[in-house]
Parts: structure tokens; C-alpha cells; sequence
């Protein structure tokens, strides 16, 4: 477990000192006046333990922070924020963790699963008070019903690598998306009648 933990942060944190630099360099100045301050953890240090997780067996967030970083990993991470701080921390390392994930070595297999799945902002009778994704996030019908929110796009090979993923909004017809995704794979896509 050790080793998996320090050279899964190795990669993390090699890929973050390249990316960065240059995403620093050409972000907008921000007009209004803030602290920058540095966090206590570094953003290779958040997307580890998040990455991390996916490897564990709990399935709530919380308890694995609690009980595993702050617990038998905190000779790992000796300057683990608070689990309130680390949640408010996560929304910035998401874009790196995006890149971080496209940029991981592809298998070209020639066999390719394509399905799609619901992301839920939040209940549908509150979708007119949501005011975080207001105008990004559309009410649409799934097989599960109705929902508020957007849908995820996932291309995988048959080795269960991920070879493409995309974010759309509720109502995006799954055929619209499927091209953009698959331009840079040969071989046989797999999917339902939604895509057809």
C-alpha cells in the first residue's frame, strides 16, 4: 500500500510541476482584491487523496478522510487540513485533475464501450432555487425520470481504461456528443439504442 500511495503521488506531483506554471501564466487576473494565500496542502497532495479513495474500500468521502488520512495516513500527509477545509479545497484542483486524467497513457484496443449517465445537481422540485448551476443545468428525462442536471459521457476500452469523457447538459441528444469523443479511436464503439 505504501508504495502504490508514494509513487501514484510521484506521478501526480511530476505532472503538477509541468502544468502548473503554464496554466498560472495564461489564467485572467482577477479584478478583485483577494489573499492568495498558499494552502497547507499542495495540489498534488489533494488530487492523491482523491485519486486514493477510488482505491479503498469505503464509499463515503468523509469517513475515509477522517478515519484514513487523518487517521493510519497522517505520517503521509503531516499537513492535512481539517475534512471542511479539504472539501472547500477540492473545486480547485478540478481542472488539473481533469487533465491529469486525459493526459494518462491510453491502451488502443479497437474495442470501445460508450455509455452515458445522470448527474444530479439536485432534487427537481428545487431546480428554480439552485443558484449555483442556474443556466448551466437543464431539466431532462432519463430512464430513471425526471432529473435536473447534466449528463456524463464515458468511452472506455475493454480493458476498462478510460479513453474519453465528456460533460453535457441534460437535454444533449447522446448521438451529438459521440462523435467529438471518438475522432481519435479506430475500431468497433459498443453502445445502447441511444446512440444509434
Amino acid at each position: 500500500m505504501d508504495l502504490t500511495l508514494i509513487s501514484l503521488f510521484c506521478v501526480i506531483d511530476d505532472f503538477c510541476q509541468e502544468l502548473l506554471p503554464q496554466w498560472n501564466a495564461i489564467l485572467l487576473e482577477d479584478t478583485n482584491k483577494k489573499r492568495n494565500k498558499p494552502s497547507q496542502m499542495s495540489t498534488s497532495e489533494i488530487m492523491t487523496i482523491m485519486i486514493y479513495f477510488h482505491k479503498s474500500n469505503y464509499r463515503n468521502f468523509k469517513m475515509y478522510y477522517l478515519h484514513v488520512i487523518k487517521g493510519s495516513m497522517v505520517k503521509y500527509f503531516p499537513n492535512s487540513v481539517s475534512y471542511n477545509r479539504f472539501v472547500e479545497l477540492m473545486p480547485s484542483i478540478l481542472l488539473p485533475l481533469c487533465f491529469f486524467i486525459a493526459a494518462q497513457g491510453k491502451t488502443a484496443t479497437g474495442i470501445y464501450f460508450v455509455d452515458s449517465t445522470i448527474l444530479r445537481v439536485c432534487h427537481e422540485k428545487r431546480a428554480s432555487q439552485n443558484r449555483v448551476f442556474k443556466g448551466l443545468a437543464k431539466k431532462s428525462k432519463s430512464t430513471m425520470g425526471w432529473y435536473y442536471g447534466f449528463k456524463v459521457h464515458i468511452i472506455v476500452n475493454d480493458m476498462g481504461e478510460l479513453m474519453a469523457f465528456k460533460m453535457s447538459k441534460a437535454t444533449t441528444d447522446d448521438r451529438v456528443v459521440l462523435p467529438k469523443m471518438a475522432e481519435n479511436l479506430t475500431g468497433k464503439i459498443i453502445g445502447d439504442k441511444g446512440y444509434i
